[in-house]
């Protein structure tokens, strides 16, 4: 691996590519935080796309995708005086040190869930940090992260089951409730009754240690893999999926399940 001087030689080198590409190239220059935003959202989902396929290489190259953003925010930021790379580092050193007193303090954490549940603790007590326990879920996350990462921080302030397999009885119970107003009819409370059965079953995942967005990709994947083994077979016999039966589709989907 590279020495300490190589790495801080490669970071000064993106650094002043950077601050050039800022003065000269006519659409870096126009850039602003509310212009990158996307692009940035963008980046990073294919980053957890390379990381989803354990490409290491495609993981090595959006990384350096992601980094490019933080260095020209901070690019940005330094234009007005506002900050600079600089205070981004040394203000994310400050957090880290304070957030892991048991590694440059005296306090004891023997297990993650101890490091996690001092860490709320600290993001609680900060200034101008969090002022409750769910404060610091940012609102666009995607539903799914989000109902773990409530469930999650409920959890580290001791909002939780006595034993996960009680959960289950949470799962019928929604699920129950759901089946109750399809029975119904009203689509406004189906809608809202299958939001507790999602969010029911998340925590489940939850108390399993199951990533339950890793868990749904897996199934999402797994599913096009197979069904496009359906509409492969279909072309081979110079058909198209609309002229096949259900039945028929279905045995070539048993066929995918045992490839």
């Amino acid at each position: 691996m590279h020495t300490i001087e190589q790495k801080l030689a490669a970071f000064e080198r993106i650094l002043g590519i950077v601050a050039r590409l800022r003065k000269e190239c006519p659409w870096d220059r126009k850039q602003t935080f509310e212009s990158l935003r996307c692009n940035t959202i963008e980046e990073t989902y294919e980053l957890a796309g390379a990381i989803i396929k354990q490409d290491k290489d495609e993981i090595c190259k959006e990384l350096g995708d992601v980094l490019l953003h933080v260095l020209f925010y901070a690019q940005i930021g330094s234009e007005t005086d506002d900050f600079d790379i600089c205070d981004v580092c040394e203000r994310l050193s400050e957090k880290l040190i304070y957030r892991h007193p048991h590694v440059y303090g005296q306090a004891a954490a023997d297990t993650s869930e101890q490091v996690m549940a001092n860490w709320e603790d600290l993001k609680l007590k900060e200034k101008g940090g969090n002022k409750t326990v769910l404060g610091g879920i940012p609102e666009a996350l995607p539903a799914l992260i989000k109902a773990h990462r409530i469930q999650d921080k409920a959890r580290s302030a001791g909002f939780d089951w006595d034993e996960r397999e009680q959960v289950w009885d949470k799962v019928k119970e929604e699920i129950s409730e759901f089946q109750a107003e399809v029975g119904h009819k009203d689509a406004d409370k189906m809608e809202a009754e299958f939001g507790d059965v999602m969010f029911s079953l998340i925590n489940a995942a939850r108390l399993y240690h199951i990533n339950p967005e890793n868990a749904l990709e897996r199934t999402n994947r797994k599913f096009i893999k197979r069904f496009n083994y359906i509409e492969q077979k279909a072309k081979e016999q110079g058909r198209s999926l609309h002229d096949m039966t259900l039945d028929e589709m279905e045995t070539l989907w048993q066929e995918a399940k045992k490839l």
